[in-house]
């Protein structure tokens, strides 16, 4: 084979579309609203950009993980609510300081996420069965967790510096997207750079290979669903700070957000492919979308629509991306 064809292969429009497509197709949305509308580009709307899409990322990592086996958790958005209820009953405990009540607070919700993604991975890896059906379970036992711990009412007033922590920006960045963004690299190097990473893309693609390899698929497996709750915890400690409350009702639809920042990201439903790059993008995509929309003046209804549009299309796109692939 020749030099020539060699190049001319590596830079053809389909390889460029399939390496680079995510960035493409987010470059130009942010082209479109930057001329289509009078704000997009402000330093306040960047920072709005940047703060809607922290509980999302943090969600979508999560998801990332548990869709490279080839699995699903619908459970992420009760969960955190769940995990946001534990933790705002644990910071309202009276006679402690505010950095005490603090390190409590991430403690408790941290381990109710780690605990709920420990569950679905043990139920769902044990005895085989669906992860749809078992997160879906999940679901409506956290949630009704969450409802009966707090007795149906919204947790406020937290600690100043909680909610500093959540409002407070470097350089017009705020930190709590600062810690997403710190959360993708850890899962970057995770899923690139370790065993680890290899064998959940393994087991997406074949796991009966896995096991003859002489992995135990059940415990990558139960770690996928536990670092995904782990998430949630930590989303929900994001949630509280930025808004200042724990409320029962939180995370309603969250896990749809981050199953589609997944999804238009290029992480492939049946599993075994996949970035997290891709899901940055894709969850950078979502809330681009939104933003834009509402600047643009549409309607809630209008915007559901657009974007349940753009998700059939990436599921569409993931369709043909694995019909050529094999």
């Amino acid at each position: 084979m020749s030099s020539t064809s060699v190049t001319a292969g590596k830079y053809s429009i389909k390889s460029i579309l399939e390496s680079f497509g995510i960035g493409i197709a987010l470059l130009l949305l942010i082209v479109f609203f930057s001329v289509t509308t009078e704000h997009f580009l402000s330093s306040n709307n960047i920072t709005n950009i940047l703060s809607q899409v922290t509980i999302n990322l943090i969600l979508a990592i999560g998801m990332t993980f548990v869709i490279l086996i080839g699995g699903i958790d619908l459970s992420v958005g009760s969960v955190m609510a769940f995990a946001a209820v534990v933790a705002g009953k644990a910071i309202s405990i009276e006679g402690m300081g505010p950095a005490e009540l603090i390190i409590l607070a991430c403690v408790a919700g941290l381990a109710a996420g780690f605990l709920c993604g420990l569950l679905n991975g043990v139920i769902t890896a044990y005895w085989a069965l669906p992860s749809f059906i078992v997160t879906l379970g999940m679901l409506n036992i956290a949630r009704g967790a969450g409802l009966h711990i707090s007795d149906a009412r919204t947790i406020y007033s937290f600690p100043f510096e909680f909610e500093e922590f959540g409002s407070k920006l470097f350089y017009g960045v705020p930190i709590v997207f600062l810690v997403a963004l710190s959360l993708v690299f850890v899962a970057w190097v995770v899923l690139t750079r370790t065993v680890f990473g290899r064998i959940l893309y393994g087991i997406g693609n074949n796991e009966e290979a896995v096991r003859l390899a002489g992995h135990r698929v059940f415990r990558y497996k139960v770690a996928a669903f536990t670092i995904c709750g782990l998430m949630a915890g930590i989303a929900a400690i994001v949630y509280m700070a930025r808004l200042n409350i724990s409320s029962p009702i939180a995370g309603i639809g969250f896990e749809l957000n981050a199953i589609a920042g997944v999804i238009i990201g290029g992480t492939s439903l049946n599993g075994g492919r996949g970035s997290i790059i891709g899901t940055l993008l894709g969850v950078f995509i979502i809330g681009v979308l939104a933003n834009g929309l509402i600047l643009l003046g549409l309607s809630d209804f209008m915007r559901q629509m657009i974007t349940g549009v753009v998700i059939i299309v990436a599921v569409i796109l993931d369709h043909y991306r694995a019909k050529y692939a094999s």
